[in-house]
């Protein structure tokens, strides 16, 4: 008989097999501490269990942490890892070290559907969605690299790795409860951003659940026909119906949003670009990170010229916009935004 994914288990289901087997319910809870608070990979580091329990444990269950199969280190000490899965499918997530913080860039599918021309993942297949325990395991992968090579711990955690976060929707929200639970990473809300490519409903599903934890938006167009051409998602989740969204999501959640502007040369980088956007951001409370392009081998485009980038976001700024320039981190590692594609393969 085929060993169940222990971690598929909630609480309550874990209670249930205890009881019914004989043990005392709390056993449930020690094991629950051992998978989401100490990120136990295996029943054998269960030391407060039976040697029995245990056995009895591996004879019925597995556990199916990843594995971190290759792990580069960028020049600006950004550290982009491989994690090889329980299937041997391969994922990528970041670590990008800042003065003041610790982000780990997760990546909540293996491959992704939606073929944005800039992105590097957009070239590939889906293959398939990650449960939340892999999505769970990166970043305690991530945090350890956190702490070995910064001696710091993780501060932010962003979904904007490899796959569309709002296409493996429960998922996604399942990792992000075990990671911000006080039985599990006990990290804030307040401290993960969930970054989707813009799919309405879904925007309007997160307001509705009430979830506590930050939305960005990867916009890079404030035009439908541009919008349209770099996003194919755009022909049916128009700037409209988003706009609708985000104010909706804005309404019952109070947090604002962050849109994500990536500035290609001579396509979405002109004073009447940013006169666009301007209109479309003052419907919604929010700010925007400006984010430098990194060529990918897949499309022709290129990085604006740094007067045009500082030119259109002085514009935003002196109508009153938040405006943050993000500048590339590990693009020498193909580990920057847009560029996660698995390019390291490993056998």
């Amino acid at each position: 008989m085929e060993k169940k994914d222990i971690r598929k288990l909630n609480l309550e289901k874990l209670t249930t097999y205890f009881t019914e087997n004989g043990e005392k319910a709390f056993r449930a809870r020690q094991v629950w501490e051992w998978l989401w608070q100490k990120s136990a990979k295996s029943f054998s580091e269960m030391t407060n269990l039976s040697k029995a329990l245990r056995e009895k444990l591996e004879a019925e269950f597995v556990i199916r942490p990843i594995t971190t199969a290759t792990a580069q280190r960028s020049n600006d000490g950004t550290i982009k890892s491989a994690f090889k899965l329980y299937d041997d499918e391969l994922i990528e997530g970041v670590l990008i070290p800042a003065d003041d913080r610790m982000t780990a860039c997760v990546s909540s599918q293996v491959g992704c559907s939606l073929t944005c021309k800039f992105c590097a993942t957009g070239y590939m297949d889906r293959k398939r969605n990650l449960d939340p325990a892999e999505i769970y395991d990166q970043v305690v992968a991530i945090d350890e690299q956190a702490r070995k090579n910064f001696n710091h711990p993780l501060t932010n955690i962003v979904y904007m790795g490899m796959g569309e976060p709002l296409l493996n929707y429960k998922n996604v929200l399942e990792s992000i409860e075990r990671i911000t639970a006080e039985d599990g990473l006990n990290m804030s809300p307040k401290r993960i951003t969930v970054s989707t490519a813009g799919i309405a409903k879904m925007i309007k599903k997160l307001a509705d659940d009430e979830v506590k934890f930050n939305l960005a938006l990867s916009l890079h167009a404030a035009d439908d026909e541009k919008r349209d051409r770099i996003m194919p998602i755009n022909e049916t989740n128009t700037l409209e119906a988003l706009k609708e969204a985000l104010m909706y999501f804005y309404d019952k959640t109070r947090n604002k949003i962050t849109f994500e502007y990536i500035l290609f040369y001579n396509f979405n980088d002109t004073l009447e670009d940013a006169e666009k956007l301007l209109k479309f951001m003052r419907q919604i409370p929010s700010k925007i990170n400006i984010i430098e392009y990194n060529p990918i081998a897949e499309a022709d485009f290129q990085n604006t010229e740094a007067d045009r980038l500082d030119t259109f976001a002085n514009y935003l700024k002196k109508h009153g916009v938040t405006v943050n320039v993000r500048r590339s981190r590990g693009k020498d590692i193909d580990a920057a935004c847009g560029q996660l594609a698995n390019k390291n393969k490993v056998a």
